[in-house]
């Protein structure tokens, strides 16, 4: 298997681990209140991304690469302002499992971003060898 599966495949099992471990957390692990909590939803928008993270879509690898950057934020707020230990725990997994997801997203991406550079390089050299 060559690399870029390799950062692909760790895509994909971070971002569906990060969707388990946001609803465990907020559902059973260390909810606002007791029992379930309605921010148990924050996770539904990582479904939106999912099917063309599976599908080795380039252009959702690149602009949910992005987006889980809230995520990685709302775990920094967490672990730093939540009282309990558990929630600090589960705030620093996320941050780990977002790190992952967006480390992973862009060595996949890496030789598709080269890929296109060379191809501009080129058609950007045909253009002027034609003037």
């Amino acid at each position: 298997m060559e690399a870029p599966k390799y950062f692909h495949m760790g895509a994909i099992a971070s971002l569906v681990l990060l969707i388990v471990w946001l609803v465990a957390w907020e559902t059973v692990v260390a909810p606002l209140h007791p029992g379930w909590s309605w921010v148990a939803l924050k996770a539904v928008p990582l479904l939106i991304p999912l099917g063309g993270v599976i599908k080795r879509d380039i252009y959702t690898l690149q602009w949910s690469s992005m987006v889980i950057l809230l995520y990685f934020t709302e775990g920094v707020v967490r672990a730093w302002s939540d009282r309990a230990a558990i929630s600090q725990i589960m705030a620093w997994g996320e941050i780990v499992l977002v790190c992952v997801y967006f480390v992973c997203a862009l060595l996949y991406l890496r030789p598709y971003k080269k890929a296109a550079k060379r191809i501009a390089k080129e058609l950007l050299e045909k253009v002027n060898s034609a003037k």
